[in-house]
């Protein structure tokens, strides 16, 4: 399916205060240059303040972790978990139409959507308040036919039943989700064959309902203060309203690793050996970037040690990125010069770590 921004586009994005804070923290979740990881968390925090992914948003984004506009807009793109255009100000009702649902009457409650929302799957309902899609499997099949409203799913649905649904949620009201048909969760509806003995010391509802009551609010989006921010990550389940100035602490995902000293020029060949050194080669695998087909390329063309790398100036960064059959360019991508200088020095990166076990 060709899934495309929207047309009308907000002139620009931010985080609020909170979810910046909330944003910030989570890049400390991840090592050191690899924090384009946190891309799914982060669009999804956009789309909960703003209800909708647009584009300034997800180049937001993509300045913040460092990744070039194109390789956010291709996973905002690519799940369908993110919405490209306006949804309800209420409420967004996925119907799920996939086979058990629509043998049991997703098409009736797609009807109903048609009638009280919008004609037409993503279009808003006159008020501004709802829209709607159909999706595919929710994985509620045995409570069949059924929708997620929210972050809860409404299941064992019937026309009716939707219809009042979406009248309440219009009315300001938060109907209580889970089975609309008196079952407790995914037994059978004519009632518990086995483990009985359990009925009478379970809860009024089952786990995620019950939750989804005590919260109070299911169709509220995620706006920051929900909950105090915690990292039990970085070794802290305290309040964390002084991890943000942790987060920030650390190195901008945004900000470009160093090049090597020089300006550019002429592409001019590094000095190179005809073999490695008496005490073997070094294991230039260790280097983010350089794989084992690599590795025998740049042996190939003389180089065996980290010191080597670390002393290319930027002319023969040049020479060595036009010289990588096939892998044009790789040096100065993965900044190969700062890494060999860490890794010939005795030191290690966060690549090298992990690469050696």
């Amino acid at each position: 399916m060709l899934r495309r921004l929207h047309p009308d586009q907000p002139e620009s994005f931010a985080f609020t205060p909170a979810n910046q804070a909330w944003a910030e923290l989570q890049l400390t979740k991840y090592p050191e240059g690899r924090q384009a990881s946190a891309v799914i968390p982060l669009l999804w925090r956009a789309q909960e303040q703003e209800g909708w992914l647009t584009r300034p948003a997800i180049e937001h984004i993509g300045d913040m972790l460092g990744m070039a506009h194109i390789r956010v807009l291709e996973v905002a793109t690519f799940y369908f978990m993110f919405q490209l255009q306006p949804v309800g100000s209420v409420a967004h009702v996925q119907v799920c139409g996939t086979t058990s649902c629509m043998i049991c009457g997703a098409e009736d409650l797609i009807g109903v959507c048609r009638e009280k929302i919008a004609a037409q799957p993503h279009q808003l309902s006159a008020d501004g308040k709802f829209s709607w899609e159909e999706v595919e499997c929710l994985g509620a099949c045995s409570n069949a036919p059924m929708a997620q409203i929210g972050k809860d799913y409404y299941e064992d649905l019937t026309a009716e039943r939707l219809g009042e649904i979406i009248d309440e949620l219009a009315a300001g009201q938060v109907p209580v989700p889970g089975p609309q048909n008196g079952r407790y969760a995914a037994e059978p509806l004519s009632g518990l064959t086995s483990l009985t003995e359990y009925e009478s010391g379970r809860t009024q509802y089952n786990a995620s309902v019950q939750l989804a009551v005590d919260l109070g609010d299911t169709v509220k989006r995620i706006d920051g203060t929900e909950a105090a921010l915690r990292a039990p990550w970085l070794g802290d389940s305290a309040p964390a309203s002084a991890k943000p100035a942790q987060a920030s602490a650390r190195k901008p995902a945004r900000k470009p690793a160093a090049k090597p000293a020089g300006k550019p020029g002429k592409p001019k060949r590094p000095r190179a050996l005809k073999a490695a050194r008496k005490s073997g080669a070094d294991d230039l695998k260790l280097i983010k970037g350089v794989g084992p087909k690599l590795e025998k390329l740049l042996n190939k063309l003389g180089f065996f040690h980290f010191d080597q790398i670390a002393k290319w100036t930027s002319d023969e960064v040049n020479w060595v990125d036009e010289n990588l059959e096939g892998f044009k360019g790789r040096v100065s991508r993965d900044n190969w010069v700062e890494q060999a200088r860490t890794l010939a020095d005795g030191g290690e990166t966060e690549f090298s770590k992990r690469a050696k076990y």
